[in-house]
């Protein structure tokens, strides 16, 4: 063979020997077709898509909403606004076994993988495309820890609607975002990330939340199981709520346990232990509502009103207001206690229902019985039951309590007389449970636990009906939810803080805070007003003359004529403007008002009228007086909160200062925002006193009344307490000093007084005044034992001094005669009082500037 022939052999045969290359040879032209395909198709999708893609700040800048907290001055949480409920915490506070149970349940190649499971997407994408062509099928997730994260960003960015769209684009977007996560940021990084956004369930966003609104706990000090329960809830929260769902939240606790063990993150002892845990999960605290409702919404409307909504749901500021969270129960528990005895005093307004058929009463009590689920009834308690008989010749109720039977005395319900407000309470005691009740009544009843639990009013204590009070089985005595309303508002003057107020009896069904809004009329409350215009501003004294006589004022204008008269219908003639005040006579106030008005308009009373209400602005008053008369007599309404400052500013000796709710607000950071921190506050710390008080020292208030004036004020309203309307204050134990009101017919009752530590305004009244408190529902009878119920509490076991002047005050005392003013003679008959000096009586001759201002009158 030649050598020719032999090299074609060679090459004929070549391709035989080496065959078996060129399945790789293939292989390898596919993948490198495929990936340059795979980058193009990249690379489009980049440029399709990437397009708006939010940049993410640096992990040390990252700033998601995070909740705001509201605190009492004693750091009790009082609280919480905001979007979305998130509390961030570093990823080293973070535990590690936590961090596992999320790995394990949700991506388990976290640390292998480059941010995005490209078969998962892929499948996702292919039943996404299925499901639009087709409309069969389901939209499928195929997200690592890292896309989750992207999706969070996205949604913060673009809004939850398009940032959680079923859509191809969505995914390829969400892909991107997570692709340069992973480029730029540690695996670490990215579980922060991800641990303080991911949704929860149960308001919780991140895993500091879950801990506090499942376990109520640190995520520091959460059990194996629990982190398993909260790991697997990314998922599906709603499915997987231990609260909807207690079984399903078990099964996938196991689930999430089992993938540890598997995984070698827990050993199988860890595992089974983790197992055997009950499910047992902590409704979300409503802090807002169970506390301190009508003070905290005060709170967030100023917030809201200085620096905007957004700010307050999602910049995570910390409130720290000027609440006593001892004083604020104080207050809550007296409005609560007063508002009932002042209702029961007004009558029994009838059942809740009547149910006439058998089956209907049948029906209730089963109802009955499923909500009691076996339980005793317990004194204290609230309960709805049903009246289904009497004895004892009708002095005993017989109440049907989920199946129970629980006795009903008529000393339990003497107060459940019809309405009828002409009638006084004591006259009107019944001695029966019927008429009033009826059998098929549905009633309101509270258990007690023997029979000194059955009244609360020693009126209504009857020593027969005692008698007739059931020995054997429950007992209880009728309640009503009540109509009227109460404010109560308690100012630390000194401090400049708002201690405790409450807007009314119930927020929930009524969020009007008639504490900060209700203008009402101050009705007698208003009459220190009047009296410190006059000794301020025309020179009178506590001993200056007045005539307590008939009076009328026609007016033409409006063809009326206005005849005021004492609440007791009676005339004194000559008196002191001290026993005027101290006994609450309207005719020396009116008489009063009208000379102050003609002194300060030089005659013309229009003038007159217009400054007392800028003297009234002056003090602290933000609303008009009316201007006629009747604004002597408190006709001109006011806001409770406002009257108490007033007070507070004659409590500091004529110096108006502003009020303080909020007294520190904090960024996310701990910077300050604002600080009205007094120097002395026991709850702040030195830092803060020492900042704020230095800066209170610039800021020394107005003196809109001098001291002197307001020295003589304060001892006028001392003597209310002391020997006036308001007498019954003087339970209190410590110096009080302040005024009654009480409007016509007591649409309005009121009573504002302060020791010299603590200033307080108790009102009471019907929103709408369908009808009148009572035509003896004075202040001093339905206001006062609101006030007194909660000063006793909120001074307990603090001492006050007695008001006496300060040696600056240029103020001298004398004992005068009570009827003609002069020097006394003696004691019998004679009262001491405080003068300016050189306004003391010097003999016996009457105070020079006494004047009878019923020479401007109709006298009829």
């Amino acid at each position: 063979m030649s050598e020719t022939s032999e090299s074609r052999l060679m090459l004929v045969d070549l391709p035989e020997k080496r065959w078996w290359k060129v399945p790789f040879k293939l292989a390898g032209f596919l993948a490198l077709t495929g990936l340059t395909g795979g980058l193009f198709a990249y690379g489009v999708a980049w440029l399709k898509y990437s397009d708006g893609l939010p940049n993410f700040p640096k992990v040390e800048e990252y700033r998601p909403p995070i909740l705001t907290e509201v605190y009492t001055g004693d750091a009790v949480l009082a609280g919480e606004f905001y979007n979305e409920r998130r509390k961030v915490v570093p990823y080293e506070r973070i535990p590690k076994r936590l961090v596992q149970a999320f790995i394990a349940a949700e991506d388990a190649d976290f640390f292998d993988h480059f941010g995005v499971d490209v078969l998962g997407t892929g499948r996702a994408a292919t039943k996404t495309i299925a499901k639009k062509l087709t409309g069969k099928g389901k939209v499928q997730g195929g997200s690592t820890l890292t896309q989750q994260t992207a999706k969070a960003v996205l949604i913060s960015a673009e809004g939850y609607k398009d940032a959680t769209a079923k859509t191809i684009k969505r995914k390829i977007r969400e892909a991107l975002l997570a692709r340069r996560l992973e480029s730029e940021l540690t695996k670490e990084e990215i579980l922060y990330l991800y641990l303080n956004n991911v949704y929860l369930g149960h308001h919780s966003y991140g895993v500091q939340s879950a801990a506090e609104n499942y376990f109520r706990k640190d995520v520091k000090d959460l059990s194996l199981a629990e982190m398993a329960l909260i790991a697997g809830l990314p998922q599906a929260p709603s499915s997987f709520s231990p609260f909807r769902n207690p079984e399903a939240a078990r099964k996938r606790r196991q689930y999430v346990l089992g993938q540890m063990r598997d995984k070698g993150m827990i050993t199988r002892a860890e595992h089974d232990e983790a197992s055997q845990a009950e499910v047992s999960v902590y409704p979300v605290e409503d802090v807002f509502h169970e506390f301190s409702p009508y003070f905290t919404e005060e709170v967030r409307r100023d917030v809201v009103a200085r620096y905007g909504n957004p700010a307050l749901l999602n910049d995570g500021l910390k409130i720290f207001t000027t609440m006593d969270s001892e004083k604020q129960r104080a207050a809550q528990e007296a409005v609560l206690w007063g508002l009932l005895a002042v209702d029961k005093r007004q009558g029994f307004r009838g059942p809740v229902m009547h149910l006439e058929s058998k089956k209907e009463q049948e029906a209730f009590v089963d109802r009955s019985r499923s909500a009691m689920s076996g339980d005793e009834v317990t004194p204290g308690k609230y309960y709805v039951g049903l009246v289904t008989g009497f004895s004892a010749n009708r002095l005993v109720a017989d109440i049907n309590i989920g199946g129970k039977t629980a006795k009903l005395p008529a000393l339990g319900m003497r107060w459940a007389r019809d309405v009828n407000a002409e009638r006084y309470y004591p006259s009107v005691l019944i001695n029966a449970v019927s008429p009033p009740l009826k059998v098929g009544d549905v009633v309101v009843v509270r258990a007690v636990k023997d029979v000194k639990g059955l009244v609360d009013d020693k009126e209504a204590w009857s020593e027969s009906l005692a008698k007739e009070v059931p020995t054997a089985g429950s007992l209880v005595r009728l309640e009503q939810e009540p109509e009227p309303q109460a404010a109560i508002v308690s100012i630390d003057p000194h401090r400049q803080y708002l201690l405790a107020m409450v807007g009314g009896y119930d927020f929930d069904a009524n969020e009007y805070n008639r504490a900060f809004q209700a203008c009402r009329q101050p009705g007698s409350s208003f009459k220190p007003i009047v009296y410190a215009g006059a000794i301020e501003k025309m020179g009178w004294t506590e001993g200056t003359i007045l005539l307590d006589s008939p009076i009328v004022y026609d007016d033409p204008e409006n063809q009326n004529r206005w005849k005021p008269a004492n609440y007791d219908e009676n005339f004194q003639g000559e008196v002191l403007l001290r026993t005027a005040l101290v006994n609450s006579m309207n005719i020396p106030a009116v008489k009063t008002f009208i000379e102050l008005a003609r002194y300060l308009g030089n005659k013309n009373e229009v003038i007159g009228i217009q400054k007392i209400g800028e003297f009234a602005k002056t003090l602290g008053f933000s609303t008009p007086i009316n201007p006629d008369y009747s604004a002597a007599l408190g006709s001109s309404c006011v806001y409770p909160y406002e009257l108490a400052q007033v007070y507070a500013t004659v409590n500091r000796l004529g110096v108006k200062k502003p009020t303080h709710f909020v007294r520190k607000i904090e960024d996310r950071f701990g910077r300050m925002v604002e600080d009205h921190t007094a120097f002395d506050d026991p709850w702040a710390s030195l830092q803060d006193r020492v900042a704020s008080g230095y800066a209170r020292l610039w800021d020394p208030g107005e003196q809109v009344l001098s001291p002197e004036s307001a020295f003589l004020v304060t001892d006028l309203m001392r003597g209310v307490v002391r020997e006036g309307t308001g007498a019954p204050a003087s339970r209190l134990g410590k110096p009080a000093a302040g005024k009654t009101g009480t409007t016509n017919d007591s649409f309005d009752a009121w009573f504002t007084a302060f020791t010299r530590d603590l200033v307080t305004s108790a009102w009471v009244g019907y929103d709408l005044n369908p009808h009148p408190l009572g035509k003896y529902e004075t202040g001093g009878r339905a206001a006062l034992p609101i006030w007194l119920a909660y000063m006793t509490k909120a001074l307990e076991g603090r001492e006050q001094p007695e008001f006496a002047p300060p040696p600056s005050l240029d103020v001298v005392q004398k004992r005068v005669d009570k009827k003609t003013g002069r020097l006394a003679s003696s004691l019998k008959n004679s009262v001491q009082l405080w003068f300016k000096r050189g306004s003391e009586p010097e003999d016996s001759e009457p105070e020079k500037g006494s004047v009878d201002a019923n020479q401007y009158l109709q006298v009829p």
